[in-house]
């Protein structure tokens, strides 16, 4: 017999079905034993009068939480069952079979409230959660967190391959550092050193160089960065894309902001309720086009309205506190989450953005709920400004095999980079370390 998913179980009534899944709570009685049996689509009561199956004692006895269980039995509506209003009936015989008996659990997933005869128990802290991340996996929150992630990153290529975009996989393992050189994990590989990929810049644009005009690219990102925080992580999973024939960076601008308001619109339409209900976040859908501010002129906003001053020498970037007060001021002036800040000091910048007459890289970062999720640019095409662009910073040796990719014939273009992971965090408002599926960081090689 085929299993059935527990959430087309009850579509089944009065007939014969299997059903197998984590028991996700048991209450083992002097006559009576009910199982609730969890899967990925749902959870059901079985319901087991023992006087009638001598057959499961032994089992029922045996059964401890989350145990892997399969059943046979026959699936009845029943008003008293408060678990969907149907149960299910095993079958005559030893109808419950245990596939794989669960020890006592080292973590606890879920704050657990006293009662009368017990204790509360804290919730474990995220580090020991991530020590045994497969069993803290098994909630019914963790698991919408990637149900919700499959969608966006479905909707997101959805919408690219419907515009023509086609989708590569650049090499992980490269000869040169792939920004700067700096934050690259270095790795032995066989007679010399190669590196760990920071991004799929170069090939992205190697790629509008041999004509392919629009592509993608999802796939693991390195950064050896030492950073703790709750928005940081060594390897990430990048969302990438790039593509030709731009008149300016505003074609890039526009490109992302249709491309989050589609993918966002769909994770809205299947999990919106129910990320509402077990995260208290709304899913926003933006409304088009995105905010956009220059960064000199961001700052005297957040002084004038917030008495947030920086020196003058700091305000070719966008630091982590102005960060998180664009969304206050974006959210007042505009009703938005989303702000796009242009016009960056050019040595806060990569050396392959395009510069203005008057030297100001033509790039954004995009700030989301006061996080930034990605930089994206016009790059420059043309050889010359580019290598000088590239020898200004002294990597013109570094980046050489680059450098090529333009000199024989390249359209103008550019794009930009999400993480999929910050995505993630910032849609159900977590840190980084629960929003991907194992998290990297300084510390944690494990699981």
């Amino acid at each position: 017999m085929e299993r059935t998913i527990l959430r087309e179980a009850v579509k089944k009534t009065g007939e014969p079905i299997l059903v197998r899944g984590f028991v996700d709570n048991i209450r083992n009685g002097k006559s009576m034993a009910f199982i609730v049996l969890k899967d990925l689509s749902g959870r059901l009561q079985i319901t087991v009068e023992k006087e009638k199956f001598p057959a499961l004692l032994e089992t029922l006895d045996a059964i401890t939480p989350d145990s892997v269980i399969t059943c046979e039995g026959t699936v009845f509506p029943n008003e008293f069952v408060k678990l969907n209003g149907f149960e299910m009936i095993p079958a005559e015989g030893e109808s419950i079979r245990i596939d794989s008996l669960a020890e006592a659990l080292p973590i606890v997933r879920k704050e657990i409230p006293a009662t009368k005869k017990k204790a509360a128990l804290e919730r474990s802290n995220i580090d020991q959660r991530i020590d045994y991340r497969w069993i803290d996996l098994r909630t019914d929150e963790n698991q919408l967190v990637f149900k919700a992630q499959t969608a966006l990153a479905a909707a997101l290529r959805e919408f690219l391959l419907a515009r023509d975009f086609l989708e590569i996989h650049s090499p992980k393992l490269i000869g040169a550092a792939s920004e700067s050189g700096a934050d690259v994990f270095e790795v032995k590989y066989f007679d010399r050193n190669a590196y760990l990929a920071q991004s799929p810049q170069f090939y992205k644009q190697m790629a509008m160089a041999a004509g392919f005009e629009r592509i993608f690219e999802v796939g693991p990102v390195f950064r050896a960065e030492k950073s703790y925080t709750s928005r940081h992580t060594t390897e990430f999973t990048g969302f990438d894309l790039e593509f030709s024939y731009i008149e300016s960076v505003k074609d890039v601008m526009k490109m992302e902001e249709e491309l989050l308001t589609y993918a966002l619109g769909k994770v809205a339409e299947k999990y919106g309720e129910e990320i509402e209900a077990l995260f208290g976040k709304k899913v926003v859908v933006p409304t088009l086009p995105f905010p956009v501010v220059k960064l000199h002129d961001l700052y005297d906003e957040l002084e004038k309205n917030y008495g947030y001053i920086l020196p003058e020498s700091e305000k070719n970037d966008l630091t982590t506190e102005a960060e998180q007060l664009s969304y206050r001021w974006v959210m007042e002036k505009y009703g938005h989450e989303f702000l796009f800040v242009t016009d960056f000091g050019p040595e806060k910048r990569a050396f392959y953005h395009m510069r203005d007459e008057n030297g100001i890289p033509m790039g954004y970062d995009l700030i989301w709920r006061g996080v930034e999720i990605t930089t994206g640019a016009q790059r420059e095409h043309r050889y010359e400004p580019l290598k000088a662009q590239a020898d200004e910073k002294g990597l013109g040796e570094d980046v050489k095999f680059y450098l090529d990719f333009f000199r024989y014939g390249c359209p103008p273009h550019g794009g930009f980079g999400l993480g999929l992971d910050r995505l993630t965090m910032l849609l159900f408002g977590l840190g980084i370390k629960e929003s991907m599926f194992i998290f990297r960081g300084p510390n944690r090689l494990n699981p």
